[in-house]
C-alpha cells in the first residue's frame, strides 16, 4: 500500500535527513534515497513529517511493514531503530575496517538483521567507499 507524498513533503525530508538506517548517502551510491514512513501506512502509521525519514532502497524494502523484529541474542521481539527518536551512536557502530555496521544493543542487533543492513551487496560497496575515503560517514548526527 502507498500513499502519495507531495513534493514539498519530500523536499523537507531531504532537507532534515541526510540518511536514517545504514548509513548509505545518495553522493556515495549514486542510488536516489526513498522516503520511509517510520512506522509503516500498513500498521496505522500517518505520513506526515514527523514519520517519514530518508533511507535506502535496501532498507526500505526489507522494513517492509515491520516495526519489530527478533533480536537474536535473546530470542524476544524488540522495536526497530526509530530514526528521528533516536541516535544511531547509541544503537550500532562501524565494524574496525568501517564496512559493517555492528549492534550495541538489542534494538541495532534486531534492526541490523529485518534491513539486512550487512547485505553482501552494500558491504562491497562500503569497501570501495572507504578506499576512497568516503566511509564510514564522520559527522554522524542524531535527525
Amino acid at each position: 500500500m502507498s500513499e502519495y507524498i507531495t513534493a514539498d513533503l519530500r523536499r523537507q525530508v531531504a532537507a532534515r535527513d541526510r540518511y536514517a538506517y545504514c548509513q548509505t548517502s545518495e553522493a556515495n551510491s549514486g542510488i536516489p534515497m526513498t522516503i520511509d514512513h517510520i512506522i509503516p501506512i500498513a500498521v496505522g502509521g500517518p505520513t506526515t513529517l514527523d514519520n517519514l525519514c530518508l533511507a535506502c532502497r535496501s532498507c526500505n524494502e526489507a522494513k517492509g511493514k515491520r516495526t519489530i523484529a527478533v533480536d537474536f541474542l535473546s530470542g524476544q521481539d524488540c522495536a526497530l531503530f526509530k530514526p528521528l527518536e533516536q541516535n544511531w551512536n547509541d544503537h550500532f557502530t562501524w565494524s574496525p575496517d568501517g564496512v559493517e555496521i555492528e549492534a550495541k544493543t538489542p534494538i541495532g542487533r534486531a534492526t541490523i538483521a529485518a534491513l539486512r543492513m550487512n547485505n553482501p551487496v552494500i558491504c562491497a560497496a562500503r569497501r570501495r567507499w572507504v578506499l576512497s575515503g568516503w566511509h564510514p560517514p564522520k559527522d554522524l548526527e542524531t535527525l
